[in-house]
């Protein structure tokens, strides 16, 4: 691969591990069904992702996570099993379109940017579930779970279809969110 192949497999993979940080199963049953359809290659040590029985499996999953994020207390319950398990997703999803390059500088890189993008995402919507939950009684969960579903789908499918523009956007989400906590850390102050 060249360096733009390398770039645009870096852009989708940091990106689907973004989108894993909403919901873990969404981007990962995104991918499989991309697979199957021959809209994503995928190396030999992630075929199986694109079987059949994979998209069967994925999709329970992530029917049941879904519906589990409806349910009050068990949406917060899940944001804590739900991290070590995006940071692993984000992971392998950052190392498939990376196949080619050698294990060591695929797998570092593989860690640190899908599972730091991940784990920072899921970090992000745990915080924001646990002031939704105290602010609201829990109320207002629902409309949080709803557009961190929303959001885990569409990046998924912008990521697929134009990783740049994708990657661009989690970079401009984070920036702005990082600017929100540091006024707010100031006001504190």
């Amino acid at each position: 691969m060249s360096l733009p192949e390398y770039l645009l497999a870096a852009a989708l993979g940091v990106s689907l591990a973004a989108a894993v940080g909403f919901r873990v199963f969404v981007p990962l049953l995104v991918v499989a069904v991309a697979a199957k359809f021959g809209w994503m290659e995928l190396p030999a040590a992630f075929g199986w992702l694109g079987s059949a029985t994979a998209i069967a499996m994925l999709a329970v999953a992530a029917a049941a996570e879904i519906a589990a994020y409806y349910i009050p207390g068990v949406d917060n319950l899940l944001d804590a099993i739900a991290a070590p398990l995006a940071v692993i997703a984000g992971t392998m999803l950052v190392a498939a379109p990376l196949w080619d390059l050698p294990p060591l500088i695929k797998w570092t890189t593989a860690v640190i940017a899908g599972g730091g993008a991940a784990g920072v995402t899921q970090g992000l919507t745990s915080l924001l579930r646990a002031k939704s939950t105290l602010a609201t009684g829990g109320l207002a969960n629902p409309v949080v779970s709803t557009g961190e579903l929303g959001g885990s789908l569409l990046l998924s499918i912008l990521a697929l279809l134009m990783p740049m523009a994708a990657l661009l956007l989690v970079a401009l989400a984070l920036l702005l969110v990082f600017r929100r906590i540091r006024r707010l850390a100031r006001r504190t102050v």
